[in-house]
């Protein structure tokens, strides 16, 4: 078993999440790579966050969260309109200058760290939620 505390930052770079699936995180890794991994947030997954310390088994699938962050992830799937409703959140998000990922258009990640205001985001999610344009959840 293979812990991300207990390797060298040369090495992590070489490690790059690459698929979140209702089974799990898988990761993978990259031979030679140089720059820093894309660290995609967590639609599926519960439990894991953003810059989480986590345990790998021999099939590179995440087994334990050693270290917990403290950041946050908002969840969102589209229900409803998709087109109206993705554009509006999507502003949102992008005045939040939170960190966000879309997946096909119809599924919202978005990175709360420490300290962060989502304020306006649940505002806004609240009232589209009562519509029935969307779920939400916070995951930590």
């Amino acid at each position: 078993m293979i812990t991300y505390d207990s390797v060298s930052e040369e090495l992590l770079l070489d490690w790059l999440v690459t698929l979140d699936t209702p089974e799990g995180f898988r990761a993978e890794l990259i031979e030679g790579n140089s720059s820093l991994p894309h660290s995609p947030l967590p639609f599926f997954t519960y439990g894991i966050c953003y810059r989480d310390v986590v345990t790998i088994d021999s099939n590179h699938l995440v087994t334990a969260v050693i270290h917990k962050s403290g950041h946050r992830t908002l969840r969102v799937a589209l229900v409803a309109d998709h087109g109206q409703v993705h554009e509006l959140l999507h502003g949102k998000a992008v005045d939040t200058g939170l960190p966000h990922e879309w997946l096909q258009g119809t599924c919202l990640a978005v990175d709360l760290p420490p300290g962060a205001n989502e304020a306006c985001l649940i505002e806004a999610l609240d009232s589209l939620a009562q519509a029935g344009a969307l779920h939400w959840e916070v995951d930590s």
